[in-house]
C-alpha cells in the first residue's frame, strides 16, 4: 500500500481530484480559491428555511422531509439576507457528494464564522449525527445557522463552514494540550468580549467593520479573567501552534471535567500553518470561548482545549497561507470582517 492510498486526511490536490471525476459537484463552478491545502469550503446556496427547532434526519428520512414539520418560513438568499442572533435557520449547500466507499467527509466551521460567534453544523440526508458524513454518501447537504452574538448578513455563494475529507481510519498521531494565554502584550489586551446589542456583521465583508463597535476589550492584572455565563470572548493560545505538512489536526470541544466553557467552535487548522515552511512560525491559536450556567475563574496558561493531530495521505501540494492568509502568523486576532484594533 502506497502513502498515497493509506487511512488518512486527503489533500488539496485529491480533493481537486474527486472534483474532476464528479465525486463532488456544485450548482454553479467552483471558485479558485474554494479548495484549502487539506478542506473544501462549503458555500450556501439560494434557499434558506427559519426553523423553530434543531433536528436531525436520523437514518430513514431526509432533511427536506423534516423542514416540513419545523420550517417557520423561507429566505431567498441570492440577493442577501439577515440572520437573526437567537434564530435557528437551515440553508441549502451549493456543493453535493457522491463519495468513494473508502472515502467519508467531516464539517466544521470556518475560522471566520466561529470568531462571530455563529454556530454552524452540516447536516447530509439519513444523517444520525452532525457534521460526520458517512463514506460512499450521495446526495445533497445542508447547514444548520445559529448566530449567537451578532446578527449577520450573508448571501447565496457566503462559505460558513468547510469539509475535511479523509480515507479510511486515520491514526490519531498526537493530542496536545492548548493552554490560554492572559498575559498582557504591548497593548495590555488579553482578550476581547462581544458587545451584546451591535449591528449585523456582513460575512463578506473583509475589513469593514470598526471593531468597537462590536468588541470590548478586555484586560488582566492578575492572569485571571473571570468569564461571564452567556458571554462570548476571544482570546490567544498560550504556545504557538504549528501542523506540520503531512499532518492535520482538528480543536477538540472542551472535556467538562477541565472547566463550564465550550472552546474553538472552528477546529480545523490546515498543514502548514505556524511552520518554517511556510514562512510563518509564531503563529497562536485563536480561540473562542463562551462560558456556560456559572461562572468560571480562567488562569493564565490553564488547559482549555487539545488538538488532534492526524496524517494525510500525501503531501499537499499547497500549504496554509500560501497566497496569503489573515490567520497565518496571529496574534490575538479578531475575524478578517474587522479592520485591526488600534
Amino acid at each position: 500500500m502506497t502513502d498515497a492510498h493509506a487511512a488518512g486526511i486527503l489533500p488539496c490536490q485529491t480533493i481537486e481530484s474527486l472534483i474532476a471525476q464528479e465525486a463532488i459537484t456544485s450548482q454553479t463552478p467552483f471558485d479558485r480559491d474554494q479548495v484549502q491545502p487539506a478542506s473544501l469550503d462549503l458555500r450556501l446556496g439560494v434557499r434558506c428555511w427559519r426553523v423553530r427547532a434543531s433536528f436531525l434526519p436520523g437514518v430513514a428520512r431526509r432533511v427536506p422531509d423534516r423542514l416540513k414539520d419545523v420550517a417557520m418560513h423561507e429566505l431567498d438568499l441570492s440577493k442577501g439576507a439577515v440572520l437573526e442572533k437567537g434564530c435557528v435557520y437551515i440553508a441549502e449547500i451549493q456543493e453535493r457528494l457522491a463519495l468513494p466507499a473508502n472515502v467519508a467527509a467531516r464539517g466544521n466551521p470556518k475560522s471566520s464564522t466561529g470568531r462571530v460567534d455563529v454556530f454552524v453544523r452540516l447536516l447530509s440526508d439519513h444523517s444520525k449525527a452532525f457534521d460526520d458524513i458517512e463514506a460512499g454518501y450521495e446526495g445533497p447537504l445542508y447547514i444548520e445557522i445559529a448566530p449567537q452574538t451578532f446578527s449577520v448578513l450573508v448571501r447565496a455563494g457566503t462559505r460558513l463552514n468547510q469539509l475535511r475529507l479523509k480515507r479510511g481510519d486515520p491514526v490519531k498521531l498526537a493530542i496536545r494540550s492548548v493552554g490560554v494565554d492572559l498575559t498582557p502584550g504591548d497593548t495590555g489586551i488579553v482578550g476581547f468580549r462581544g458587545r451584546r446589542h451591535a449591528g449585523v456583521v456582513d460575512l463578506d465583508h473583509e475589513d469593514g467593520h470598526d471593531p468597537r463597535d462590536f468588541w470590548e476589550p478586555l484586560e488582566t492584572r492578575h492572569g485571571e479573567l473571570l468569564l461571564d455565563p452567556g458571554e462570548f470572548y476571544i482570546l490567544a493560545s498560550k504556545d504557538d501552534v504549528e501542523i506540520p505538512v503531512m499532518e492535520a489536526a482538528e480543536m477538540t470541544p472542551i472535556d467538562p471535567s477541565v472547566g463550564e466553557f465550550r472552546v474553538h467552535y472552528a477546529g480545523f487548522f490546515d498543514p502548514g500553518f505556524g511552520t518554517e515552511e511556510a514562512g510563518a512560525v509564531g503563529s497562536k491559536g485563536v480561540l473562542e470561548v463562551r462560558s456556560h450556567e456559572t461562572p468560571f475563574l480562567l488562569e493564565d496558561g490553564q488547559t482549555v482545549a487539545r488538538l488532534v493531530y492526524e496524517p494525510l495521505t500525501e503531501r499537499p501540494a499547497r500549504l496554509y497561507g500560501e497566497g496569503g492568509s489573515h490567520y497565518q502568523r496571529q496574534g490575538l486576532k479578531l475575524s478578517k470582517h474587522f479592520k485591526a484594533w488600534r
